[in-house]
């Protein structure tokens, strides 16, 4: 491993708690596309499958949020438990109803519970927040570490919760989704000596993070962002099976996925200077630029290359984005301050999904990678607009010291 990645495990159980992330968060990839392949597979109708996926990832959007405002209050081990019990009775309601027949509704109403899921990328950022608040170029690298996390995720995720549906048992994905899920969430929450200090509510802590202007932009910008993930991914899959060889997608999309978990890599170890938010501003305008190329491709050769490229500006992106919400959010809500950047995200990959695949429907795959386009010329618009609020945190009642944030990245850790 590199110094620098070596370097923030230095700290106790830092090692422990990114072991347990890394099982918590593998059913952010697994249980959506685990749904669609169970659901598929049991009653033929992929509309349905599609609607249950959007469900889940709008419930999740609007119930993690207030599971991770809880968090920031009571502390994770208070919060996430509970509320993994209802995630887990959720799903395990939703296999029992999909595998005897039962009505629709009895599956959007347990989809819609099953969206208690905890954030665990968010409770892990926040503990790396906590551990190196206050050396900059340490929390840089653990931000680029915890987006090679996420990208090994995605690329794992996805081939083995549908592998595991078609070739063991429909239900396999799912369940091996919420599987991980216990075993990261109970591991994490065990840990309470890195635990970040809950803040119990005060007159400075009320309200919600979404208070603060920078962080709606960021917010608002990773709508358009994910819809370029949630059209990428549909399209790719109409695209491959255009050519023949529909198996061939998630290999492709794992390419896509690869390009980002090395640029993560390499990114966590230079040591930046300058303004972050011009930096987040490139990052939005080279995942829009790189999804040009994307309607050029002839073949699913091409396709993997130029997914390689543009997957290569989504962790730089992503490791600024956090850096931006540590520094825009009080430390009080810094939790849910993450999570609402993932709820844009879920937001925007429902839309990307339903939009890509009415395009797909009509027009056909090779016109329908204009959707990814579009939704990232939307995203430089937003960044562009938004870039002076990102500029300068505004001050909050919590103290924090201005100029520290702005020379955020240019210091150096003692």
């Amino acid at each position: 491993m590199p110094s620098p990645y070596r370097a923030i495990f230095a700290a106790p159980g830092t090692l422990a708690f990114s072991a347990a992330g890394f099982f918590g968060r593998m059913p952010l990839s697994m249980m959506g596309v685990g749904i669609v392949a169970m659901v598929s597979q049991l009653t033929g109708r992929y509309s349905l499958a599609g609607w249950l996926s959007a469900t889940l990832a709008l419930s999740a959007a609007v119930l993690g949020p207030q599971v991770s405002r809880l968090v920031d209050r009571h502390g994770q081990a208070r919060v996430l438990r509970p509320a993994l019990l209802i995630s887990v009775a959720a799903v395990a309601g939703l296999l029992v109803c999909a595998q005897q027949g039962a009505p629709n509704w009895t599956l959007f109403a347990f989809t819609a519970c099953a969206g208690c899921i905890p954030a665990v990328g968010a409770m892990t950022r926040a503990r790396w927040a906590a551990i190196y608040h206050g050396s900059p170029r340490g929390l840089h690298t653990a931000y680029a570490f915890e987006s090679i996390v996420d990208e090994v995720c995605f690329i794992v995720g996805p081939i083995v919760s549908i592998g595991l549906s078609t070739v063991w048992f429909p239900e396999a994905g799912p369940l091996l989704a919420t599987v991980f899920l216990v075993i990261g969430v109970l591991w994490l929450t065990a840990q309470r000596a890195t635990e970040p200090a809950p803040h119990p509510r005060t007159s400075d802590s009320g309200g919600s993070a979404l208070r603060s202007p920078g962080l709606r932009v960021l917010v608002v910008t990773f709508v358009a962002t994910g819809a370029i993930f949630g059209s990428v991914d549909v399209v790719t899959v109409a695209f491959a099976e255009e050519q023949g060889s529909k198996a061939a997608a998630s290999l492709v999309l794992a390419v896509y996925a690869l390009g980002s978990c090395l640029a993560g890599a390499v990114f966590g170890l230079l040591h930046l200077k300058g303004e972050p938010a011009r930096r987040w501003v490139l990052g939005v305008c080279a995942m829009a630029v790189s999804m040009i190329p994307l309607q050029l491709a002839g073949n699913l050769v091409v396709l993997a290359v130029a997914l390689f490229v543009a997957g290569l500006a989504i962790a730089p992106t992503m490791v600024t984005t956090m850096a931006l919400v540590e520094a825009h959010v009080p430390r009080t809500r810094l939790t849910e301050g993450m999570t609402w950047t993932g709820t844009g995200l879920a937001v925007g990959v429902s839309l990307g999904l339903s939009a890509s695949g009415w395009v797909v429907d009509e027009y056909g795959a090779g016109a329908a990678y204009a959707v990814p386009a579009v939704a990232g010329a939307l995203a430089v618009v937003v960044a562009f607009l938004g870039y002076r609020r990102l500029r300068r945190p505004v001050p909050t009642r919590e103290g924090r010291d201005d100029e520290h944030i702005q020379d955020h990245d240019e210091e150096r850790v003692a």
